[in-house]
């Protein structure tokens, strides 16, 4: 069984497969049929307790004592649909995944058998969640970890992927006193409504900058939080050797400050392989390499540098997480400029680059982090997330919460 990380993806070993959600508190799933284009086809493609039902694609329910569930026969999905996502939200009213985990199932629906578990790290103030997603490519059927947080509950995720959801009737101005009554108009057809998004929220704003997903056949690319970029060109992944340079300046002019740049390599199971840092300048028999301690953050250019051969990367490393530290405890609400990018060795060609914006006054950041997909590929997420920790000792417990 394989434990999933945000955006990895497994090839579905069996052709009925279970999604369930489990959670301390009662979840509602959902399913939803997605063409190309990410939206429904209509209103049936939207899969829950009150329509448990569609073409390929059932809801299951755990009776309160059992988990929900979405079951997909990818046997039976309709051509067109290429993708079913699978969601979750709180049964009661109202309430967010703060200090709820969630962990998604997916099961061989036949014999019942765990495939792969995710466990979306880091949810706050999130009432809905698109969790995983079923998606066929080239054709084989495969699943990925998605972990989408949603503010506006089950009708912020029903907009965004083209469901009508109905609108409240307004309630009209008083008549004037001698104007005769109209007779009642009855309402239109609806497909069947869910509850939980009644009265719903306005529609879901654009998907955030940090949402998409994007590779580098178009150049250099400048990453946003929480943004992901595929490293393959030209339909091919990047698989040579790499330089994450990470750099930094003083907030306040004639002041020196010493940061620490480090790696953390874990396997596919969240397990901690080994830390890369100016204590130990070589991991993984050579495959990742530390250029050594700066100790000012003065001058242009990065600070620090880490080489990465990507093609030598062992087959058990699957997660790779670049930290910065300040070990004198100075907080990066000292620092100016901080950012990473990732350069090809061979050309000295940028290909990505992520700029941290905003401080936290803290000891320790999550810049970046590369992950190993099932196919191969590596996909790099800018984070930006700030860690109370001086050394990358401190940082391997958070570090793998985030992967």
């Amino acid at each position: 069984m394989t434990a999933m990380t945000p955006g990895s993806n497994i090839p579905l070993s069996a052709a009925r497969v279970a999604v369930d959600v489990a959670a301390p508190v009662r979840l509602d799933v959902s399913g939803l049929l997605l063409t190309a284009d990410g939206k429904v086809r209509s209103d049936d493609d939207f899969i829950f307790y009150n329509q448990p039902s569609g073409p390929g694609v059932t809801y299951r329910s755990g009776g309160g004592s059992a988990p929900d569930a979405i079951v997909v026969d990818t046997t039976a999905v309709p051509p067109g649909i290429e993708k079913i996502v699978v969601t979750a939200s709180p049964d009661a009213a109202g309430q967010t995944f703060q200090g709820v985990e969630p962990t998604a199932t997916v099961r061989n629906a036949d014999d019942g058998s765990a495939l792969a578990t995710f466990t979306p790290p880091q949810l706050g103030s999130e009432t809905a969640l698109v969790v995983i997603e079923i998606y066929l490519r080239n054709g084989a059927w495969k699943a990925r970890a998605v972990g989408q947080g949603y503010a506006n509950g089950l009708a912020g995720i029903a907009t965004d992927f083209g469901v009508s959801v109905e609108e409240p009737a307004a309630a009209a101005p008083p008549a004037p006193a001698a104007a005769p009554l109209a007779p009642p108009v009855a309402p239109p057809a609806t497909a069947p409504v869910d509850p939980r998004i009644a009265p719903p929220a306005p529609p879901a704003p654009p998907a955030p900058a940090g949402s998409g997903k994007i590779n580098l056949d178009k150049g250099r690319v400048s990453l946003q939080k929480n943004q992901t970029v595929s490293l393959v060109k030209g339909g091919r992944p990047l698989l040579s050797q790499v330089k994450m340079g990470l750099g930094w300046e003083p907030a306040f002019r004639g002041k020196d400050i010493d940061l620490d740049a480090s790696v953390i390599a874990f396997g596919p199971n969240r397990n901690h392989l080994d830390s890369c840092y100016f204590g130990k300048l070589s991991i993984l028999n050579g495959a990742i390499k530390h250029s050594g301690d700066n100790l000012t953050g003065e001058g242009a250019g990065d600070d620090e540098v880490i080489v990465v051969d990507l093609g030598r990367i062992p087959a058990d490393a699957t997660g790779l997480v670049f930290t910065v530290n300040s070990f004198t405890g100075q907080k990066f609400t000292e620092v100016a400029k901080a950012y990473c990018r990732l350069i090809d060795a061979t050309t000295g060609e940028e290909l990505v680059r992520f700029d941290l914006t905003g401080a936290e006054p803290q000891t320790g950041v999550m810049m970046a982090k590369l992950i190993k997909q099932f196919s191969g590929e590596w996909e790099m997420t800018g984070m930006g997330e700030f860690v109370k920790s001086r050394t990358v000792r401190g940082m391997v417990k958070p570090a793998a919460k985030a992967l």
